[in-house]
């Protein structure tokens, strides 16, 4: 296979200073991609200002050959969000590819969190995702071209106790990408989401001795692929954990028809309804997914109610 470039496209990464965001920084901008490197400098936590690394990478990519802008504007609000992007169409007249990767945590369990420890996390993943998608959208729309990658993660997909905060905002940048690639799709934009695991800054305090080697570059290649023009795929949800590359589904078990039902008819039926081992139906989100669920559902209580049942 040729080596696949990035000639010519514009990129805005968030949280691109350190870690993954850094990974994903340098490698797209080796392979010909002008990059907004934006990192606020932020602690973990997001509650202060730490360093300026977003200039550090630029620095690091100009030196390399590369082309490269610093944002130190925070996605957490609209207008950092639509800076980032204005920054790219001013610098170099589009935006190709958006890759939101900036993250903070705070930790706490779900009786104590505080009020502003869950608005904190949810305004960098969650409503940072969103304002970022909703400034890059008209342009992308316009150009007939996009790519988005949006950071979920295991905890989104399964939870983590004490990280109720970072655990919401992972799940719902699922559906996030779902709709976007749904209203993306006509107008050429792709969207999917990354589920990463890698040692970085977020790790800091959890004892890591066990782990393989995980760092940010072993990831770095799956999101330089979503975000490529060659990758068609969209609304998907993608794994890259220790060198493992997965996807993720979401999945239905087919479960039980009844024309009508009782409490007590659904727990005599629960493990039937339940069922792990039986058939399981899948409808990936993009381009039909809800309408696919329904359907099949509609398709069989229509059937089973034509049949008479003495």
């Amino acid at each position: 296979m040729s080596e696949l470039r990035f000639d010519g496209r514009v990129a805005v990464i968030t949280g691109a200073g350190r870690g993954l965001g850094r990974a994903y920084a340098l490698l797209l901008a080796a392979r010909g991609c002008k990059v907004v490197v934006n990192d606020n400098g932020s602690a973990t936590r997001g509650d202060a200002i730490v360093a300026n690394p977003a200039q550090e990478v630029v620095d690091e990519i100009i030196a390399a050959g590369g082309q490269a802008i610093a944002s130190t504007d925070s996605v957490a609000l609209a207008s950092g969000a639509a800076a980032m992007i204005q920054a790219a169409i001013t610098a170099w007249g589009r935006i190709d590819i958006v890759i939101h990767n900036a993250g903070n945590v705070r930790y706490g369990p779900i009786a104590d969190l505080s009020d502003a420890d869950l608005d904190a996390v949810l305004e960098v993943h969650l409503k940072g995702g969103f304002y970022l998608v909703r400034a890059a959208f008209p342009h992308m729309v316009a150009q007939a071209y996009g790519r988005v990658v949006l950071t979920s993660s295991c905890s989104g997909l399964y939870g983590s106790q004490t990280t109720v905060n970072y655990g919401m905002s992972k799940a719902g940048l699922l559906g996030l990408n779902n709709v976007t690639a749904l209203e993306g799709g006509a107008h050429g934009i792709r969207s999917n989401t990354i589920i990463p695991a890698a040692v970085t800054r977020m790790a800091d305090g959890l004892d890591t001795s066990a782990y393989p080697p995980m760092e940010p570059e072993l990831v770095a290649p799956m999101v330089a692929w979503l975000a490529h023009e060659d990758c068609t795929v969209s609304g998907e949800h993608f794994i890259a954990a220790a060198g493992r590359m997965a996807r993720a589904f979401t999945t239905e078990t087919k479960g039980v028809f009844r024309p009508d039902w009782t409490i007590e008819e659904v727990a005599a039926d629960f493990a039937a309804i339940r069922d792990p081992e039986g058939e399981r139906w899948t409808f990936p989100p993009y381009p039909s997914g809800m309408a696919d669920h329904l359907g099949r559902s509609f398709e069989w209580a229509h059937r089973e109610r034509a049949v008479p049942h003495g």
